[in-house]
């Protein structure tokens, strides 16, 4: 099994050393989203911060489709890698890139094109619209940077090097974050100095990521155009259900900011800033997901499905004690946030309301995100795409439309935070299932 490392040792072991070094890259990469937000707060304009909230919500589209893209490099390689198979792995690490290259530039195109009537259709309006356009216009072209980085990123996870994953994305935050101030005040840029710095950490991300997969580890291969034609089938059966998956979460939020933006400008900024604080709070959350996968693929690449079955429950044990601690961490910090931000009025009400009732909520979305990675690399990759479709469609924005009427904005977090509960559970019973089905069916082939 040729650096298949996480078919030996303890489940619970790999899974806490994958995901501490990937939350470590990731809370970086958040942090530096939420210091644009700290950042342009401080020009107390709060039309700023609303046109982040609205332009946020395009470009969550196109990051959603990079996630999912992402999903099927790590799935596609670790399964490889744990049968053993090398060449293949690295074959399927280029077929991978090249595939996000196409599909990031195919999806950027039209909401470049026709992102003031988009963000129209959200509720942005006036000087609000016209700060969310510049600011979209100039980093969404960088879109399929960002894949390429994501992709090269993944596929380090996938072979186990946690440590160069981890550092690219502290790279890239860490450029982002210094640049920041330089191009907000120094060169008096503002919101555009935001969205440069953030292309500019993109850059970074991709450059380093494609150096460290390719010197460290040569895992690309050289390929044909008729091997990456023959090879779309098996990597759409992929990374087209993975993408599909991400793409039903900014089709909620879309709704959610639409929703809210019948609340004003203050609403939307508040909202936007606990879009800001939630990836922080929760980075773990969202690394966990990310650790779990390898893990799985390479193990179910082995046929060892007891341990694939191990890492799931212990990945949903870990997702509720860090939930806990959030919730914690969160309520006692809420008057800092509100201050940080200068949140005052309806801005400052939703975001108390959100730290002290609604943070545990997110244990579900844990549940949901590690049920879906589990999917992806026991070849039910569709079975994410429908939990997270019906998550939005039949849970979120329902509930968000019906506890709006009945309790106005704060109903709006109410009902985002609601609509996830009944779709996690039933897919955390249906990815367990289907380790049981694997199971069986390797234990009646060794009897036949």
């Amino acid at each position: 099994m040729a650096n298949a490392k996480f078919v030996t040792g303890r489940p619970l072991k790999h899974i806490i050393t994958m995901t501490l070094a990937s939350t470590v890259g990731l809370l970086m990469l958040f942090t530096s989203d939420l210091v644009d937000m700290y950042f342009l707060s401080l020009l107390d304009q709060r039309s700023l911060v609303a046109a982040i909230g609205f332009a946020g919500t395009l470009l969550f589209f196109t990051t959603a489709a990079c996630i999912g893209l992402q999903v099927g490099m790590g799935a596609l390689v670790a399964k490889s890698l744990g049968a053993g198979d090398r060449q293949r792995a690295g074959e399927y690490c280029s077929y991978v890139l090249l595939y996000s290259l196409v599909v990031s530039v195919l999806l950027t195109i039209p909401i470049f094109v026709f992102l003031p009537e988009l963000l129209r259709f959200l509720g942005a309006s006036h000087e609000t619209l016209d700060y969310a356009v510049r600011y979209g216009r100039i980093l969404l072209p960088a879109t399929p940077l960002l894949a390429l980085g994501m992709g090269a990123a993944a596929a380090l996870r996938a072979q186990g090097d946690a440590k160069r994953s981890m550092l690219v994305t502290v790279l890239g935050a860490l450029v982002n974050v210094l640049l920041d101030p330089l191009f907000i005040f120094t060169f008096g840029w503002g919101l555009e100095g935001a969205a440069w710095a953030s292309v500019c950490s993109r850059v970074a991300l991709m450059l380093l990521a494609l150096y460290w997969i390719q010197s460290e580890h040569r895992l690309p291969r050289a390929i044909t155009f008729a091997g990456f034609i023959g090879s779309l089938g098996t990597v759409t059966a992929i990374a087209g259900p993975a993408m599909l998956t991400s793409l039903a979460t900014p089709l909620a939020s879309s709704f959610v900011v639409k929703t809210m933006a019948q609340y004003g400008d203050e609403a939307v900024a508040g909202s936007a800033i606990i879009g800001r604080i939630v990836p922080v709070a929760f980075a773990a959350i969202f690394a966990l997901s990310g650790a779990v996968g390898p893990i799985i693929g390479q193990n179910a690449g082995a046929a060892l499905y007891c341990r694939v079955r191990r890492t799931i429950i212990d990945a949903m044990l870990v997702n509720l004690a860090y939930c806990l601690f959030a919730w914690m961490l969160l309520f006692l910090l809420r008057d800092v946030l509100i201050d940080s931000f200068s949140a005052t009025g309806l801005a400052a009400e939703l975001i108390d309301f959100y730290c002290h009732y609604l943070v545990l909520g997110f244990v579900f979305s844990g549940v949901l995100f590690v049920a879906n990675a589990g999917f992806n690399n026991l070849g039910q990759a569709y079975m994410a795409t429908v939990f997270n479709f019906a998550r939005s469609l039949l849970g979120v924005i329902p509930f968000v439309y019906w506890l709006s009427a009945l309790y106005g904005p704060m109903g709006v977090l109410m009902g985002e935070a609601a609509g996830v509960l009944l779709f996690a559970v039933l897919a955390f019973y249906m990815v367990l299932r289907r380790v049981r089905r694997l199971e069986l069916g390797i234990s009646k082939l060794s009897a036949d």
